[in-house]
């Protein structure tokens, strides 16, 4: 199953690179010397990185040929030291969902797909236990079961390579995938790994956050969307929730609060990186709403 509602005319291009004067104009010129039509445009520059960020979405009329952006565009990004890509916007990503044995997440993420509320194509579902199969038989979902194994991370995470590769992955989405990734792989897909996790980290840790936030009597619980890197749940934060509580709330209810608050933050944070709105920024992201 695929989803999109964009035409094959439609385009996104990012652009990243030192902040200097011109850029927009620099940009804007080649998409109107070909004629496309600019239906969105944003951009920004940081102070503290000096570094400019911007996001357009184009149309192209059907009478262009050859290349969208010819070799004058890719000279005038020469000339500024861009990092650009460019998307054909009914092209959706292909993702693959890691889990363990909770399925909120999952299944929220499989109901809005199914729905056609997010733009992708779910190519696969992995997991370190079996419990999920059903979920992702249901769905229509190829499902691949990645035990440990003695606790043999490496051969898991070969496993775990080897699959991404065969099914031509672009996003990995950590829907309370409850197993460390290794530095490593941190950083070969750093940018294109998204986790969910609850926003009581650091201050909440181990494997039960809830009964530990109430017996502090705290009254908010939320949640956190945030790119993996090898800082354990340090990464750049895409998306952020909270949901106020009080000291009548049980941990039951806490729990289930906190399912709701980190299914939607998740699928908030999915839907801003598939529409390529997302920028890596440091240890931050510039976010396009």
């Amino acid at each position: 199953m695929t989803y999109s509602t964009q035409t094959a005319d439609s385009y996104t291009l990012r652009v990243t690179c030192p902040a200097t004067t011109g850029l927009v104009a620099a940009i804007t010129s080649h998409l109107a010397k070909r004629q496309f039509d600019i239906t969105e445009l944003a951009q920004y520059d940081d102070d503290e990185t000096q570094r400019f960020f911007l996001r357009c979405v184009f149309t192209v009329p059907p009478t262009s040929t050859g290349a969208v952006l010819g070799t004058d565009f890719a000279a005038t990004a020469q000339h500024f030291s861009m990092d650009w890509t460019l998307r054909r916007n009914d092209r959706p990503y292909r993702i693959l969902i890691l889990v363990s044995k909770v399925d909120h997440c999952l299944r929220d993420l499989l109901y809005r797909w199914e729905s056609q509320e997010l733009n992708m194509t779910v190519a696969a579902i992995a997991s370190n236990h079996a419990t999920l199969a059903p979920v992702a038989a249901r769905a229509g979902v190829a499902f691949h079961h990645l035990p440990l194994g003695g606790n043999d991370k490496g051969a898991q995470e070969q496993a775990l390579r080897r699959l991404i590769g065969a099914e031509s992955i672009d996003l990995i989405v950590l829907a309370r995938y409850m197993q460390i990734l290794s530095n490593d792989f941190a950083r070969d897909f750093a940018g294109r790994c998204i986790n969910i996790h609850h926003s009581f980290l650091p201050s909440f840790k181990g494997g039960s956050p809830y009964a530990q936030a109430h017996a502090r009597g705290v009254k908010l619980i939320g949640a956190t969307a945030h790119y993996v890197t090898s800082d354990l749940d340090e990464g750049p934060i895409i998306e952020q929730d909270v949901r106020r509580i009080d000291h009548r709330h049980s941990v039951q209810e806490m729990q289930a609060l906190g399912r709701d608050v980190e299914a939607a933050v998740l699928a908030r944070a999915l839907q801003l990186h598939l529409e390529d709105r997302v920028f890596i920024d440091g240890n931050k992201t510039i976010v396009f709403s």
